[in-house]
């Protein structure tokens, strides 16, 4: 252990993170002197591990994955679906419920285009906010409308805002849901 934080001193020796570095440390060494603390410290931490959606996926290929929000309007479906027509381009839409109500035609398309549907929510909330049930209401709407319109059964989950917990993370998982979030967003919205 003393090695592992020698080391990490070593290749931040000219950083501004030194005083953190030294925290952390004097922090480690105390609790490994004190037994019973650090077990239930890092007992309690590991039993709160982080759930985590998928960013990337690792590939000796050269690609991408691209994907877009079906959520707001609709006047530039069609250019879209043909441009990445031209080019041979699958993607991802992730669909609101009250989109797919707004817009099933161009659900439709997208759907007869090839492209993978991915579940957005139904109503687009701060999914954190919400109990397991409220998570599971959210998901379940918007996959039976797409499911009735199209017959496709999506297993793409991508949570509004990007916001996550473990609680939405498990409960989309429950749902049979892959949860997906971006790791490159478009300058435009920033």
């Amino acid at each position: 252990m003393l090695k592992k934080i020698a080391s990490l001193f070593k290749a931040f020796a000219k950083t501004k993170y030194i005083p953190i570095l030294s925290v952390a440390a004097a922090a480690v060494i105390l609790l490994t002197a004190v037994k019973p603390i650090s077990v239930n410290v890092f007992s309690s931490l590991a039993a709160s591990k982080r759930a985590l959606p998928i960013y990337c996926v690792n590939t000796d290929k050269k690609k991408i994955a691209i994907s877009f929000d079906a959520a707001w309007g609709a006047d530039d479906t069609d250019t879209l679906l043909s441009i990445l027509n031209e080019n041979n381009v699958k993607a991802t839409f992730f669909m609101c419920g009250y989109w797919v109500d707004k817009y099933p035609d161009e659900v439709k398309k997208i759907c007869e285009a090839g492209h993978d549907l991915g579940n957005h929510s139904a109503t687009h909330p701060h999914m954190n906010s919400l109990s397991s049930a409220e998570i599971k209401k959210e998901l379940d709407n918007t996959y039976q409308k797409v499911y009735d319109l199209t017959g496709y059964k999506m297993n793409l989950f991508r949570a509004p805002f990007g916001e996550y917990n473990n609680n939405v993370i498990n409960t989309a998982h429950q749902c049979g849901y892959n949860v997906i979030q971006w790791d490159v967003d478009t300058p435009e919205i920033k």
